[in-house]
């Protein structure tokens, strides 16, 4: 169960837009860090990636509406839950690395608790958002603004979530988003057309504190 222990959390905090590879590597590193030695602090990366499509280990490529070999588009399947979906610059990630076992071994939790996060966040700003009946995700009506998608090893998470602040969204008009083609996607300079990522950003990693019982600090944890 989680406690009310405020956690040491090691920040990985970008501005500038990291390559999905790396990250990606950087991610599978840091969890098996925590593999070995699971008294490790958590971790969280914070960054924007340039454009590239994403697909989770099970998802049908018929979501993907363009051709898998073309040599303009970058593309990845990773060992994360759920289907499709799309970054760029101007939508925030969020990666959190967490042993589930120091705060509540359980799923449905954990994702429950990273779209409050987002919910909380977003709040901030005076928009509602919404959960759909059995999705996963963050919806702004029949929009979708956030997208979730994790991966967990041994109860260590990986992958996790992504606002759309201030992106192109045409990206998303080259996929079925997140596999649910009866809603779009959405991003918040639609409502909030002088927001920007660097005030999202803050704003979320206060509500990750909060939620998470955390406290950031600099990571000594080595990226290359």
């Amino acid at each position: 169960m989680q406690s009310n222990i405020c956690r040491t959390c090691w920040l990985h905090n970008w501005e500038q837009p990291i390559p999905y590879t790396q990250a990606w590597q950087w991610q599978k590193e840091m969890v098996s860090a925590r593999l070995h030695n699971p008294n490790l602090p958590p971790a969280l990366l914070v960054l924007e990636h340039p454009p590239v499509y994403t697909v989770g280990q099970g998802s049908d490529l018929r979501f993907l509406k363009f051709a898998l070999d073309d040599p303009h588009i970058e593309w990845h399947r990773t060992e994360r839950g759920g289907e499709a979906t799309y970054h760029a610059p101007g939508q925030l990630v969020f990666y959190p690395i967490l042993n589930l076992r120091y705060f509540q071994p359980d799923l449905h939790w954990y994702l429950r608790q990273l779209e409050e996060v987002i919910i909380r966040t977003i709040s901030i700003y005076g928009l509602r958002g919404d959960r759909k009946q059995g999705l996963t995700g963050v919806w702004l009506g029949d929009q979708k603004v956030a997208q979730i998608g994790i991966k967990v090893s041994r109860w260590i998470t990986m992958h996790g979530f992504a606002i759309n602040v201030d992106m192109d969204m045409t990206g998303f008009e080259r996929i079925v988003p997140c596999g649910i083609s009866h809603y779009g996607c959405t991003q918040l300079r639609d409502f909030l057309p002088s927001i920007t990522p660097a005030q999202v950003r803050a704003d979320c990693l206060a509500e990750m504190a909060k939620i998470f019982d955390l406290v950031f600090t600099q990571s000594p944890e080595p990226v290359n």
